[in-house]
């Protein structure tokens, strides 16, 4: 190559550095300059703007972007190994196998609503499961059961409360770190967690409970602008979340309280607006009539008859309900080839028409105390002790049979005697063991051996076959039993008796006369008797708003009954007062080294954090009521009406959700005590809003972002009694912290 000139050179060097910075910093990305890394001004100020916009658009679209992230995290946490355990855990026992019910569609009682219920089934239909399988406690589900989707159905509950937090925070007005905290103490808390995990009730009754106070919440954003579509919309939505959270469970009642007393207030401020007319008033009392107690019931009463249509065959729960519905399910024995009418001699057994009402029944066991005779009690099993016989009276000639047939009927005293001792139904003046005011019913003699205290007087109520009341038609006659001496009445409350009477319902003779009393109705139910041609009573139908109201008498009764048993100790129960404090949990399986563990507990900062949440917005409250009181004036309207809807309001949810099971006599359990914990877990943000509200922004983020790394670092650190601990527990001593945490025992 030829040599430049040393002019050229001079030029060319000349000319390069004559060039401008700019279009020096276009040819190269970057140059170093005394060492250093030089970056251009107009690239840097890009990165700047560029950095800005995107923090911009977070900003903009975190009410988007953030609760996918939660959700995200919620199904992860909700379902990571959710099938590692094979077994029938704790109460999957009980909710699988009604779920198989609705699946072979046979009838079944028990105490909760049925929509639960329900959707387990529908679990288990979309995971191809046929019902055959009995989830009995502990033991191994079958490979042709697809218990890992039934599970992962449950917990989509679960792990929706997750967004549904999120919002409702925002709703009540909190600061996006709140927000975020109130939405990560649901998102980690442990228990939410561990019992979304499995094939119960709870993640669908926190789920509608959930979306019951989100409705609330956004209802009330709206009353600036009522009976426009949106405060109409979340309205009726709030009544929809309310018939479903007690569909699931009674609970809700709990929930549908705290949006009652909310509608009372606002109705009786609106009341006292003078300046409101007359026809608007009304209007917003019709609005909420229809939205929060007719779409509610609406709503119940459909999960029951979607219920009822779906159980068409006879199944373990018939007896709860009354004969006449019983006679109508498939493959059922009641009213089956009967004879229509009932003759003297004829076999049967008689139900009590009360709602929840047993079976007649007597059994060899004694009183231990009254007459000591032979026990008379209601029974809702079938068996050879519910049968009795038709018997004239002993002043009547007595029943051969190869006379002609004698049919009793309204007005008629006959003797009932027990098919299994042949003893006759009897009473006496003296008191019933439980109900004292009334007659005590025995047992007593038999064929022969007797006295007119074992007469009873036919008075037939109605008959839904015919207006001839001078026979008794089984099923569908409902009459009552006098006492031919003391004139009592033959009764079955919803009374149990103790365990020396089996917990079956007490039997008593009631003094008082209330033709309507139901109680005191009776029915022929199943009725046997060779001479007579069989009938077909199971054509008459039961009305659907009977047997609504019947079953729903008959759960409120056996949800009564659930009290703790004195003669068995229940490992697994606790005391209301333990809940709050994280006392105890609950031991969901067996503890054997090669069973997968799952511990029952919560997050403990949760916890803690949310009850001490409690106290100290009382605390709150008191310093402005004397500062109000000595003159000061610090709170704007804003503020008050803020403390009264996001603090007052998830408070009172709390009390109303708690204070319940404080009274109750029923056997209480951990769960019980989750929809309580989730108002708690809004007052604790509250709470820690209203403290920080004035402190700088970087105290502040110091101070949330404390809060974050402990609820999430506990739920990490006790994260396999979620997920499942395998192997000797004994390596999980350190998550014992309180020798009532029964991890390791």
């Amino acid at each position: 190559m030829a040599a430049r000139s040393p002019q050229s050179a001079q030029g060319y060097a000349t000319g390069a550095e004559r060039q401008p910075d700019d279009l020096r910093r276009r040819n190269v990305a970057e140059s170093e300059r005394d060492g250093h890394t030089y970056i251009p001004a107009d690239v840097e100020e890009k990165g700047k703007e560029k950095a800005k916009s995107v923090l911009a658009m977070l900003d903009e679209y975190e009410w988007l972007i953030a609760p996918l992230i939660f959700t995200a995290l919620a199904f992860f946490t909700r379902m990571w190994k959710i099938g590692l355990s094979p077994i029938v855990t704790w109460d999957e026992a009980h909710f699988g196998k009604f779920g198989s019910h609705y699946l072979k569609r046979e009838f079944y009682f028990d105490v909760h609503p049925p929509l639960g219920k329900m959707l387990v089934g529908l679990s288990g239909y979309l995971a191809g499961y046929n019902g055959s399988f009995e989830f009995k406690s502990g033991e191994t589900y079958p490979e042709e059961l697809n218990y890992t989707f039934m599970r992962v159905f449950n917990a989509t509950f679960g792990a929706l409360c997750v967004p549904l937090a999120y919002y409702t925070a925002k709703e009540l007005n909190f600061r996006r770190p709140t927000v975020w905290l109130v939405t990560l103490m649901v998102l980690f808390e442990n228990s939410y967690t561990t019992i979304s995990r499995f094939i119960l009730l709870d993640s669908m009754l926190l789920f509608f409970t959930f979306t019951t106070v989100l409705c609330w919440a956004k209802f009330h954003r709206q009353q600036h602008d009522p009976f426009s579509p949106e405060w109409g919309l979340w309205l009726m939505l709030t009544g929809i979340s309310i018939g479903c959270v007690c569909s699931v469970k009674w609970v809700g009642l709990f929930c549908t309280a705290l949006v009652g007393l909310y509608t009372a207030e606002d109705l009786w401020n609106k009341f006292g607006d003078l300046k409101m007319p007359k026809v608007e008033l009304a209007q917003h009392v019709g609005f909420r009539v229809f939205s929060l107690i007719i779409i509610p019931l609406m709503v119940y009463m459909f999960s029951f008859y979607l219920h009822f249509l779906i159980l068409e065959n006879s199944g373990p729960g018939d007896a709860q309900m009354s004969s006449l519905f019983q006679a109508n399910l498939r493959g059922t024995e009641v009213g089956k080839d009967s004879p229509l009418e009932i003759a003297y001699g004829s076999r049967a057994t008689i139900k009590n028409m009360g709602y929840g009402g047993g079976l007649l029944h007597s059994h060899v066991q004694t009183y231990p105390e009254g007459s000591g005779q032979q026990q008379v009690t209601c029974y809702h099993h079938k068996d050879a002790n519910n049968d009795w016989f038709f018997y004239p009276n002993r002043a009547e000639v007595e029943y051969d049979p190869e006379e002609p047939l004698r049919f009793p009927g309204n007005g008629n005293t006959i003797r009932l005697i027990h098919a299994q001792t042949g003893r006759n139904l009897h009473s006496h003046q003296i008191a019933a063991p439980i109900t004292k005011a009334d007659y005590e019913v025995s047992c007593y003699g038999n064929t022969t051996i007797g006295d007119t205290k074992d007469h009873w007087v036919i008075e037939v109520v109605r008959d839904a076959a015919s207006n001839d009341y001078s026979k008794i038609r089984t099923l569908t006659t409902a009459f009552r039993l006098r006492h031919a001496d003391l004139g009592c009445y033959l009764r079955a409350g919803n009374v149990n008796l103790p365990q020396w009477g089996f917990k079956q319902i007490e039997v008593t003779c009631t003094k008082e006369n209330k033709p309507r009393d139901v109680y005191t109705h009776w029915n022929v139910e199943s009725h046997w008797n060779e001479k007579l041609p069989p009938g077909d009573p199971g054509s008459y139908k039961s009305p659907f708003l009977r047997d609504f109201l019947h079953l729903n008498v008959a759960m409120m009764t056996s949800n009564n009954a659930l009290v703790p048993d004195p003669d068995k100790q229940d490992d697994l129960a606790s005391q209301f007062w333990q809940w709050p404090i994280l006392h105890v949990g609950l031991r969901m399986c067996g503890w054997d080294d090669h069973i997968v563990k799952y511990f029952l507990l919560g997050n403990p900062i949760v916890y803690w954090g949310s009850t001490a949440s409690l106290g100290i917005f009382g605390l709150l409250v008191l310093w402005y009521l004397i500062r109000w009181q000595r003159g000061y004036d610090e709170l704007k309207p804003a503020d008050i009406d803020h403390i009264h809807y996001s603090g007052l309001y998830p408070v009172i949810g709390w009390f109303l959700h708690y204070l319940p099971f404080v009274a109750m006599a029923r056997v209480t359990y951990v769960h019980h005590y989750y929809p309580a914990l989730y108002f708690a877990i809004l007052t604790a943000g509250f709470c820690v809003d209203w403290a920080t509200r004035r402190l700088s922004r970087e105290v502040q983020w110091g101070i949330y972002g404390l809060l974050y790394v402990v609820v999430v670092g506990l739920f990490v650190l006790f994260r396999h009694i979620c997920f499942g601990m395998i192997g000797s527990h004994t390596q999980w001593r350190h998550l014992k912290w309180f020798s009532t945490w029964r991890i390791t025992d």
